[in-house]
């Protein structure tokens, strides 16, 4: 008996070792491990971007060149941006885990050889690993997290707001009381041994899970990854060069805004499941580090305020709430995620403006306000953004934020330079750093102001393909989350194959005996969208499988019927005998691939047969002969022209088996060489083309008393049995053209 083939469902899961070791079916315990591993390695590896040498300046030996120093404490900004795009790529091929390791081994050499620094090369060379290290684990997070759920995706969000907002004073808080400047190296050595300890875990956990590789971009994302390291480039040619000349502020503020303009454009030629999410990362990169760096500045015990002391509670609350909106949005704000990326950063806005009317202030406690608008409002915005994104346009975005993070320190380094020198006094240098902070609030809240109008400009002209859903790359490997939504929205409606007709002794069914061509027979899952209680996909559906059963051979006979599409009702009296040569009572008709053993009929029955031969409905053509005889239904078989199988006149008393191969070919055939409906007539058919399927309701029903004259009808077995009466036509058979009675032979009046 043939096996039919067994179609995998989409939502089934991987067979095989990859079944027991998926990457997304751990326990809690790998999650629980790789979000610590997340809160604690994103703060530290954004914590390479402050330059705080200049503060320990007192510090520093009298034959060093502080100005030296000061440029090369500055080049893991630009290691930063430059690595970033690049290891995205190698995410391709490298496994995420070892790159995480990586990352962080080298951040932790970085910091434990800064101890050990005592020259400008040094430090510079130090402060490019810091870079590195610090662009392969932000990458690496991501897509360590992807497969991980929304929530997982949620918490890196946050954490990475929470890093971009406390790192100007992470990196300060150490110099409290410092006796090395060394300590700018190495800020924070414990933190590091805990990441690697977590990371240590982590991987273990990753070899035990089987090792399976995470979601990676593909071929064209790869492209707009390498495309993106163009403007990185550029910007870090251009903030070093501004470092190492004497650039005028008017001419740096040029540059800053040319660079966000950069920024913004490479994100409008992005993939539009993940253009939202770019605008998002280039607005709160230009805007958070830069405005939380000067608030914190502004904010120190020298200029009025509470200093380091106090400022470490609004920025430890902030950092948490940041953590929990972005929870909160993924838990609560499913259906509303289009909406939540420009409130969030409205509410960047909100911070901006609380900056610009609550600082300076002696009580440290209300600048919980300012930071909590604006770290909550970037978590709100990005998880909002990544719900929409796949992984190749979530690490495009994240390629996009690190320049804007320079772009957004050249810009208010400009204002805030162009306004110093317009100081003559003490007092008159206090008001104009403060004054600057408030300019950089007012640029930076109508710069957020403009990224939110293009965004939704950019969404109302090219609104993402199927209602926003998220774009799925191939390969990609979208996460459980978008899984998980798309099942939700869209039912799967799998559909068995049709069953193999049986073996019939000595003769094979398979694909192979036509040639090499396969039995049509259904290949894959249909899924069907259905709305409204629309079961017309289902009736399509089913309706093509009934046409490729009876395409298969599963139930065709000798008359035809259950053949497929052709032309019901053609069982008149019809043949092809050309030269005496009848169509015998049990011929398969082209497209009709009868598996019924052969059988006697007497002779009555098959010179009646003859005369009242059954044409299949898709019967075409020349069909198998399988009675050969000469007879009074030759010069019927002439007149009668193609039908889809015809009876013989006398011939032999058993019809014989046709060829299996030749069968094969012939149901390949059904549809290429079937007789028109409507027209009546016949008309081949191109190669490629496919007949429209026929729907349950617009087929032709034998009458109750047909059925009832035939013999056999309640045995499927013996539907290919001779009736020796004529059947009567109805429904849409009436259409085709009468044919005449046979015309008496002279034989007959012997």
């Amino acid at each position: 008996m043939a096996v039919p083939p067994i179609q995998r469902s989409q939502q089934a899961a991987p067979a095989g070792p990859e079944a027991s070791a998926a990457w997304h079916s751990k326990p809690v315990l790998f999650d629980v491990v790789l979000g610590l591993l997340i809160v604690v390695v994103l703060p530290l590896a954004i914590l390479a971007i402050p330059n705080t040498v200049s503060v320990v300046a007192h510090l520093l030996p009298p034959d060093m060149d502080r100005v030296g120093l000061m440029r090369a404490h500055g080049l893991s900004v630009p290691a930063t941006m430059l690595t970033v795009p690049l290891a995205a790529i190698a995410l391709r091929r490298w496994k995420v885990a070892h790159v995480l390791v990586g990352g962080l081994a080298l951040l932790a050499l970085a910091d434990a050889l800064g101890g050990f620094a005592g020259s400008t090369w040094m430090v510079g060379v130090l402060r490019v690993a810091h870079g590195v290290g610090a662009g392969l684990l932000l990458p690496a997070t991501l897509v360590a997290v992807w497969d991980r759920g929304m929530v997982m995706r949620a918490i890196w969000a946050g954490a990475l707001s929470a890093g971009l907002l406390t790192a100007q004073a992470l990196a300060l808080w150490p110099l409290d009381g410092a006796t090395s400047w060394q300590i700018t190296l190495q800020p924070y050595p414990m933190v590091t041994g805990i990441a690697l300890g977590l990371a240590a875990i982590y991987f273990v956990l990753w070899v035990l899970s089987g090792q399976n590789a995470a979601p990676r971009p593909q071929g064209v994302e790869s492209s707009r990854l390498t495309m993106s390291a163009v403007p990185a480039a550029g910007i870090a040619a251009l903030a070093v060069g501004t470092t190492y000349s004497d650039w005028g502020a008017g001419l740096v503020i040029v540059a800053a805004v040319l660079s966000v303009g950069a920024l913004l454009t490479l994100a409008s030629i992005g993939a539009s499941s993940g253009r939202t999410l770019a605008y998002a990362t280039v607005a709160v990169g230009v805007v958070l580090l830069p405005s939380a760096a000067q608030t914190t500045y502004v904010e120190m015990g020298g200029l009025g305020g509470p200093g380091l002391s106090g400022l470490w509670k609004p920025f430890a609350i902030a950092a948490v709430l940041a953590v929990v909106a972005a929870v909160a949005v993924v838990r609560w704000g499913r259906d509303s995620h289009r909406w939540m990326v420009p409130a969030g950063l409205l509410a960047i806005v909100m911070g901006l403006c609380c900056v610009r009317a609550m600082v300076p202030t002696s009580a440290g406690m209300w600048l919980v306000v300012p930071f909590t608008f604006l770290a909550a409002g970037a978590a709100v915005a990005l998880t909002a953004a990544v719900r929409q994104a796949a992984i190749g346009g979530a690490l495009f975005a994240l390629t996009l934020c690190f320049p804007g993070v320079l772009a957004g320190y050249l810009l208010g380094t400009g204002v805030q330079v162009t306004l110093l020198r317009e100081a003559r006094n003490q007092q008159q240098l206090v008001d104009n750093f403060v004054g600057a902070l408030h300019l950089w609030a007012l640029l930076g809240g109508f710069l957020v102001v403009a990224i939110i109008v293009l965004a939704s400009w950019r969404a109302r002209r090219e609104p993402v393909a199927g209602g926003g859903a998220p774009e799925v790359v191939p390969g990609s490997g979208g996460g459980k989350g978008t899984r998980e939504a798309v099942a939700e929205e869209t039912p799967v409606v799998p559909v068995v194959p049709a069953p193999a007709p049986a073996a019939v002794p000595g003769s094979s069914l398979s694909g192979e005996d036509s040639g090499g061509a396969e039995a049509p027979v259904l290949a894959s899952v249909v899924v069907a969208r259905q709305e409204d209680g629309d079961a017309a996909p289902v009736r399509e559906v089913k309706a093509l499988a009934d046409e490729r059963r009876g395409a298969a051979g599963g139930r065709s006979s000798g008359d035809g019927r259950g053949a497929g599409k052709g032309v019901p009702g053609a069982e008149g009296r019809s043949g092809e005998g050309l030269g005496g040569e009848g169509r015998g009572a049990e011929v398969v008709g082209k497209g009709a691939a009868s598996p019924v053993a052969p059988r006697e009929v007497p002779q009555a029955a098959s010179q009646e047969s003859g005369r009242v031969g059954h044409g299949g409905r898709a019967g075409a053509g020349e069909g198998p002969a399988s009675a050969a005889g000469t007879g009074a239904d030759a010069e019927t078989g002439a007149q009668a022209g193609e039908g889809g199988a015809a009876g013989a006149g006398e011939g032999p008393q058993t019809a014989p088996q046709v060829a299996p191969g030749a069968r094969s070919h012939e149901s390949a055939a059904e549809v290429s060489e079937g007789a028109d409906v409507e027209s009546g007539e016949h008309r081949p058919v191109e190669s490629g083309e496919r007949r429209p399927v026929e729907s349950a309701e617009h087929r032709p029903v034998e009458s109750a008393e047909h059925r009832a004259a035939a013999p056999g009808a309640d045995d499927d077995e013996r539907d290919d049995a001779p009736t020796g009466e004529v059947p009567r036509i109805t429904g849409d058979a009436l259409k085709l053209p009468v044919v005449p009675p046979p015309a008496q032979s002279p034989e007959d009046t012997v």
